[in-house]
């Protein structure tokens, strides 16, 4: 039995509908690679850049050809390389790309780190701020643009900073919070000001691009294929999930206390229906929420149960 907490935002930033803790101070990790992506646009600095790199800034990608070939060749647009790159590198989470690398006698590059697209926007944002290589360090003018521009988004002051798997700094923040963002992520659409055009721009990336946010396989993937552009979802490590539903004006922010993906992907699977943006039909949903569970023979062992 897995238990967590959720909030459901409008585009005001208030919240909706609750359950658990909503006052539960969480480190979104990767769910929130939206606002760590803000100061890409805002300062300018990714002006130019295609909805397919601002989709990849922020990915949690499976580290396939597509995922590090774009990353690489934004490394080189900007004359720099792998060796900038502060995120690590890990072998990609894609069984198939990552055989294909052992296959090739080859190691895994830090464009194959999940991470890899925020960073690339992190070394382009420092090259218009400067603040010299060590980009993920806390008190570098990357960072301190991207903890001003979380909390001005979340309209909360970060109680701490943790520093993530990539090695970039998560801040810490209320869940309600981290909905409400949500919330005013869905909204920017109606909006014209400078931020609402950057969010908007990044969530239609993440539409647009569903294979480049995460990949085949993926709950991310597959959730946004069957919103079909009407909003999207992004994983965090440690059981968080978001979803951004402009055409509902609603945010979803969701934290799963022991931090199981599995209750996350289910849990927010649920909220999607219960708000009426996904059919309890959709394959997706009746996987994530339902099942069948299968045992290695492919025997029906069980199923799961979501209950809000």
């Amino acid at each position: 039995m897995h238990r967590g907490h959720a909030v459901i935002c409008d585009g005001s930033g208030t919240v909706l509908e609750a359950w658990g803790n909503p006052d539960a101070v969480i480190f979104p990790r990767s769910s929130a690679k939206m606002i760590q992506a803000l100061p890409l646009l805002e300062t300018g600095a990714g002006r130019d850049l295609t909805s397919r790199h601002l989709a990849l800034a922020c990915a949690s990608h499976r580290g396939l050809p597509r995922h590090a070939q774009l990353a690489a060749a934004w490394l080189s647009d900007m004359g720099l390389s792998d060796d900038d790159l502060r995120c690590g590198a890990h072998a990609p989470f894609d069984r198939e790309a990552a055989d294909d690398l052992v296959r090739a006698k080859t190691s895994a590059c830090q464009v194959h780190n999940n991470c890899s697209g925020k960073h690339c926007g992190f070394l382009m944002v420092g090259q218009k701020l400067g603040g010299g290589p060590d980009y993920v360090a806390p008190d570098h003018p990357v960072q301190r643009a991207v903890l001003q521009t979380f909390e001005e988004v979340t309209g909360t002051d970060s109680p701490g900073i943790g520093i993530d798997g990539c090695s970039a700094p998560n801040p810490a923040t209320p869940l309600r919070a981290f909905g409400a963002a949500m919330g005013k992520f869905a909204r920017a659409p109606q909006g014209n000001d400078p931020r609402a055009q950057a969010m908007t721009r990044l969530i239609d990336a993440m539409a647009t691009h569903p294979d480049l946010v995460a990949g085949p396989g993926a709950a991310c993937t597959e959730i946004m294929g069957a919103l079909a552009g009407r909003g999207v979802v992004k994983t965090g490590a440690e059981g968080v999930y978001i979803a951004i539903l402009p055409d509902l004006d609603r945010g979803i922010a969701v934290k799963i206390s022991d931090g199981t993906t599995r209750a996350s992907e289910a849990v927010i699977a649920a909220l999607l229906v219960h708000l009426g943006a996904l059919a309890p039909t959709e394959p997706v949903v009746t996987r994530l929420t339902h099942g069948p569970m299968r045992n290695v023979r492919g025997t029906e062992t069980g199923h799961l149960r979501v209950t809000l």
